[in-house]
């Protein structure tokens, strides 16, 4: 044992431009951090204004309330005698940068702008800040007139430097610079940087976790250090959850870790570490000649060392540890990471609680199942005495002056706040109508039950009134014009009524306020185009939009179990139905056979279109080898014609997409993630044409045995 430091690094749930929450949980996390007796203190990337700023990075008054914040914590008692490491938009000679401010005792120490910004998938950094681009540099930095009188300061140290304490020495890397293939860690270490901060805004995507832990290990597996990683928690205004899990690693091992899914505010993690064992672990000839020959940063020294020399930390220590780290399965992060989501919006947009139309399908039952494991969250929290939780569920339930309610039963929680309702027609049938009330009664969701026919019949009505002719289903001789748009009729008035009762229904209940209209339309369905453009699937917001019908499936599996509900296995096995057409004894609808696809090779289309970006052409090329053993080229190019064709000519309707929990990689959403055009040529004339040829030169293996397909082979 040698010079023994206890560092800490934490989740905050954000929010913003709510700098007043946010510098009290902010003060909060460090207060909490010197309770443990840590001497350097990480928090998540841009987290005095909330990383969810978007185009309000770009007000000049953004960046004047992030320094009015950030003098608050310069002058506040719980930032002294602790480095602390935060984050604020600073903007240096008229370029705004996302940035680093490491403080000591009231004093800036230096500023360290982000180098490489992340701008694909959900992230547009470059349409609000300029990395910096001067590495191993710094410019002096004139700061604010209120900081000068704080801190004495006139001008600090800006730019690409490290932080040189007495015994050890710290580097700055930001979210995306972990990701590049040239990180900034590995310069930073072989300069002798023993100790890593990374302040991150990692939105949750399932399966994700796994690449976030490796690369951390990886980090300091060949390089050696210590390396402390923040992330923002919570819903801060939009799709995404950021799913915390701050951890700490040494040497490529992880030894701390917080939780991924939480409805705390805080959440600190600390660790004992001995900073000898990065030293002996760098003793290594073919690192320490790299190491020799490196260049030089700019260190900027603070008259501090972070150990402390007390005997008895040395049972704390915990470098040699053994520590497993923690994943949850997809089906867990689809029960708890929507969840999460849903609290924080639900107490941030101050509404009385959501509204669900539930159909009897798997879709609307999968967001209703993550209401409820929303108020199982909430009960768990209540039953620890939660008082943030207590407190926003009381006011949510209408009861904010009652300190005896306690929202300890998640079904009685679930009976206050969620509000689902079955709107049948003539065409439902009583197996969805009989789900539906079911799983209602099992979750304690306020139920109700209505038949819509007249509305439809009025319609219809007021339709051959004015043109003299009386649309028909296909199946009573209509056309497919007709068929199509009766069905559309129905899914439209469903959307009409779902915004009457989530409006109305707390006041026939005795209460004010409003409920929030939940969406259910699943990932696949939207890629394909599968939904009626403002019926059911256009609600405030949707915590399915993401997740993929296999995923939802799995998901409803686990939640029979984990949550004891029972009646969840009368839709695993039910056939998956729109009942928008007619039901006879020859004829049911079923989604699959409407769409012309599985959702399984909709899945499949939607990561070689989203995450392989392949265009029609190389999606064939790439299916003739994963598929061609059973399907022959012809019928995996009718299939992805097929496709493209209504992937093409239904992408308008991903123009008004409910906002949906992001949680796949090839989430279809126009609004931020996926912007492509939603008017396309025609049937892609010329690239079909190349599939076809193609199509028509290979030969066909489906037919061939294994032992067949071995020998074509080789």
């Amino acid at each position: 044992m040698g010079h023994l430091i206890t560092v800490a690094t934490c989740s905050l749930n954000q929010w913003a431009l709510d700098f007043d929450g946010n510098l009290e949980r902010i003060l909060s996390s460090i207060r909490i951090a010197k309770e443990r007796g840590a001497t350097l203190r990480v928090g998540p990337e841009l987290e005095i204004p909330g990383y969810g700023c978007l185009d309000h990075f770009l007000e000049g008054d953004t960046v004047l309330h992030s320094w009015e914040t950030l003098a608050k914590i310069l002058a506040s008692e719980e930032a002294t005698d602790i480095v602390c490491d935060v984050g604020m938009p600073v903007i240096h000679k008229n370029v705004i940068y996302n940035c680093r401010i490491i403080i000591h005792n009231g004093k800036i120490l230096l500023i360290r702008p982000k180098m490489w910004l992340a701008n694909n998938g959900n992230y547009r950094e470059l349409r609000y800040f300029t990395p910096w681009m001067k590495h191993r540099q710094t410019e002096e930095h004139y700061l604010p007139r209120m900081i000068q009188k704080l801190t004495g300061q006139v001008k600090v140290p800006f730019g690409d430097a490290v932080v040189s304490t007495i015994d050890t020495c710290i580097g700055v890397e930001l979210c995306e610079e972990l990701f590049t293939p040239a990180s900034p860690h590995i310069l930073m270490g072989l300069d002798g940087v023993e100790i890593f901060t990374n302040s991150s805004g990692s939105h949750h995507e399932l399966r994700k976790l796994h690449t976030r832990v490796d690369m951390i290990r990886e980090a300091t597996l060949k390089m050696g250090g210590v390396y402390l990683y923040a992330n923002q928690q919570g819903c801060d205004g939009d799709r995404l959850y950021y799913d915390g899990c701050a951890l700490i690693a040494i040497n490529g091992r992880i030894i701390a870790q917080g939780s991924q899914f939480s409805l705390n505010d805080v959440e600190v993690v600390s660790a004992t570490i001995d900073i000898e064992d990065v030293r002996a672990h760098r003793a290594v000839m073919s690192r320490n000649m790299q190491a020799a020959s490196a260049e030089r940063y700019q260190r900027i020294e603070v008259p501090m060392a972070l150990s402390s020399g007390l005997l008895d930390e040395i049972y704390d220590a915990a470098s040699q540890r053994a520590f497993q780290v923690k994943y949850h399965t997809p089906e867990e992060e689809i029960a708890l990471g929507p969840a999460c989501w849903l609290w924080d919006y639900l107490r941030r947009s101050r509404t009385q609680g959501y509204f669900v139309p539930l159909s009897g399908g798997i879709d609307s039952c999968a967001t209703a199942v993550i209401v409820y494991s929303m108020c199982r969250l909430v009960a768990e929290a209540a039953r620890r005495a939660d008082k943030q939780v207590i407190s926003d569920a009381r006011r949510i339930a209408g009861e904010p002056d009652d300190s005896s309610y306690i929202p300890s039963d998640p079904k009685e929680f679930c009976s206050r706040i969620f509000h689902t309702c079955y709107m049948g027609t003539e065409n439902s049938s009583a197996e969805t109508r009989n789900r539906a009330k079911a799983l209602g009664e099992s979750i304690g969701s306020y139920h109700v039950d209505l038949n819509m026919d007249t509305l439809v019949t009025a319609v219809r009505n007021l339709f051959a009134l004015v043109t003299g002719v009386k649309p028909k289903f296909r199946v009573h001789g209509g056309s497919n014009a007709e068929n199509l748009a009766l069905q559309n009729i129905q899914a439209r008035l469903r959307m009409v009524l779902a915004y009457m009762f989530a409006q109305l229904l707390p006041f026939v209940r005795g209460k004010t306020g409003g409920l929030l209209v939940l969406g259910s339309a699943n990932v696949d369905e939207s890629l394909r185009g599968y939904l009626t453009k403002y019926d059911c699937s256009s609600a405030d917001i949707n915590p399915i939009g993401g997740i993929s019908k296999t995923d939802l499936k799995k998901f409803i599996g686990h939640a029979m179990t984990a949550f004891d509900l029972p009646v969840l296995n009368d839709f695993l096995t039910a056939v998956p139905t729109a009942e928008l057409e007619p039901i006879t004894e020859s004829y049911v609808q079923a989604d699959e056979v409407d769409m012309g696809m599985t959702y399984d090779e909709l899945s499949v289309f939607g990561r070689l279109r989203k995450v392989d970006k392949c265009g029609p052409y190389s999606m064939f090329t790439k299916l003739v080898h994963e598929w061609g053993s059973f399907l022959s080229p012809t019928q995996i190019a009718e299939k992805v014609k097929l496709f493209y064709f209504e992937y093409a000519r239904n992408r308008h309707k991903m123009t008004t997409l409910t906002p949906s929990y992001h949680a796949e990689s090839y989430s279809p959403d126009d609004n931020r993630f996926d912007l492509r055009p939603f008017l396309y040529p025609a049937r892609f004339p010329f690239q079909f044409r190349k599939i076809d040829d193609l199509a028509d030169a290979l030969p066909d293996r489906s037919n061939l045995s294994p032992s067949e397909l071995k020998t074509k082979v080789e």
